[in-house]
């Protein structure tokens, strides 16, 4: 279940049809009657001749399936004395949300001919506790199968029920408004405690359908787009500008800078014989560091790599807990943050200046996962790494940052800014709601191959960490690949801002 009781996976009652045969060589008129009358009732053509053969060596054979409570109660009334009627009732995986939050819950596929079992998510990994314990039964039948005694060895011991910390409201306007033609990741976070209440992957699929066997076309072209991939945890990507605030705390504890920086901005660093360009081609002028947050400008973050070594990076980066699992309950990927050491090792080349200069925004080796940058984010504001959440029962486990509070105070200040004057200021417009944001686009291909379209567009990245009322504060981060465009990501933010609003004024206001 969700958080609020509403149910994300359950067992539904699926009843049968059958005919019990009883030794007869020919069928009585009474059963010739009953037979037109299942025949009628269930509106459908009988195998007559199978049943008469059952009938004649008092085997069962299977009518109807999964037959609607109206027309089954019918039946049960007519067939009330019958010993030619059976009715058997078995269990099937039900999932009412279908794709929503199917990345988490997991679906079932067949373990063998009789029995299924969890392949994917919270099916999987609690598989043993959902189950539960089969029952044994012990029965007594004659030579041609009719049964004559039966009685309970071992009881049924039921499965578990488990209670996520998802929360199905806000996870359905997440799943409305994430644009539909674009893989990638949406994660709503609960800053404080870790609780996940919205996770979106997308390509999505909806998990009713490993119930039953699957076509091989079907099933070529559900995996065409890569759908059973998590992509919020279980895919890496570079992290691009959002890194620039590890870099600035990593700057400013080490020394190399102070919050009153400034740099001049002409569109480009030279360092060496090469030129390390800004986002803006011909500059931002004079600026300071939150000005350099708030409106992406590469310039003073250069000058920081200039100073810094790749070690002492990497080591604020994963005070953050990027490179590092972040402690999920499910499988996750690790990312990667690399040292000079690692290249050493693995390359047997050095690692030069210029890739630390490219490493203060982002690029270079480094890989994260949208849950380690929402934990990121949430860290900036809380002063401790939480660890994510998705069961209501996991302890809440906090990480102490160690970083200066007046260092992380400057880069909220910062990320204010984002917000209500740089690249988030669409934002601005929703009342009420303190938010703080920052924006990045991760290269995929070299500049020149943009023109070509497809998989050589950047990939977006879009964070927020916004409270409204009384409400814990929440992290949001948001991922497209191959998008190019923030705008797209901090619209579907602003339309989820306006949403949560009237949810939270709908439902939890006081009078």
């Amino acid at each position: 279940t969700d958080i609020h009781g509403n149910l994300l996976a359950t067992n539904r009652p699926i009843t049968n049809v059958y005919w019990q045969g009883t030794g007869n060589k020919c069928f009585s008129k009474k059963q010739v009657d009953d037979l037109y009358f299942l025949a009628q009732t269930l509106d459908m053509d009988l195998p007559i001749s199978s049943i008469k053969n059952r009938e004649r060596y008092k085997k069962q054979i299977l009518i109807a399936k999964d037959v609607p409570f109206t027309t089954l109660s019918k039946i049960a009334e007519h067939f009330a004395f019958s010993p030619n009627l059976t009715i058997k009732t078995q269990f099937e995986r039900y999932y009412p949300y279908q794709m929503l939050g199917c990345h988490i819950v997991g679906y079932l596929g067949n373990n063998d001919i009789n029995s299924k079992e969890g392949k994917m998510g919270l099916e999987r990994f609690f598989q043993r506790e959902l189950v539960g314990k089969t029952g044994l039964v012990q029965k007594t039948v004659d030579a041609v199968g009719s049964s004559i005694t039966q009685r309970e060895i071992k009881p049924i011991v039921p499965g578990q029920s488990i209670t996520t910390t998802l929360d199905v409201p806000l996870q359905k306007i997440a799943e409305k408004l994430f644009p539909a033609k674009y893989a990638g990741s949406f994660i709503l976070m609960d800053s404080e405690t870790g609780d996940l209440r919205a996770l979106i992957s997308r390509p999505t699929f909806n998990p009713s359908i490993f119930l039953k066997p699957i076509e091989m076309k079907a099933w070529q072209q559900l995996t065409e787009n890569k759908p059973f991939i998590n992509r919020a945890y279980n895919a890496c990507y570079p992290p691009a500008s959002l890194f620039k605030l590890v870099t600035i705390i990593a700057g400013l504890e080490e020394g190399v800078i102070s919050t009153d920086s400034t740099c001049y901005c002409r569109g480009f660093l030279k360092y060496g014989n090469r030129k390390f360009h800004c986002n803006r081609r011909y500059g931002h002028g004079n600026v300071n560091i939150k000005e350099s947050i708030a409106h992406s400008c590469n310039i003073i973050f250069y000058e920081i790599g200039k100073k810094l070594t790749m070690n002492t990076l990497a080591s604020y980066a994963n005070r953050f807990g990027l490179g590092e699992k972040t402690g999920f309950t499910l499988p996750e990927q690790e990312g990667f943050i690399p040292t000079s050491d690692w290249k050493m090792q693995t390359k047997n080349e050095r690692w030069w200046p210029g890739e630390t200069i490219c490493a203060t925004i982002g690029q270079t080796f480094m890989l994260v996962t949208p849950l380690q940058i929402a934990r990121m984010i949430a860290g900036i504001f809380q002063g401790y790494l939480v660890n994510p959440r998705i069961l209501k029962d996991e302890p809440i486990i906090k990480t102490p940052l160690g970083i200066k509070p007046e260092y992380l105070t400057f880069l909220q200040e910062a990320m204010k800014e984002v917000a209500e004057e740089g690249t988030a200021k669409q934002l601005k417009k929703v009342k009420d709601i303190d938010i703080y944001a920052k924006t990045g686009t991760a290269q995929t291909s070299s500049l020149d191959k943009r023109k070509l379209g497809g998989e050589h567009i950047e990939h977006t990245w879009f964070v927020a960490h916004f409270s409204y009322k009384n409400q814990n504060p929440f992290t949001i981060v948001i991922f497209l690949e191959n998008a190019g465009y923030v705008r797209i990501a901090t619209n579907m933010t602003k339309q989820f801002l306006i949403e949560y609003k009237k949810h939270i004024d709908r439902y939890y206001s006081s009078p």
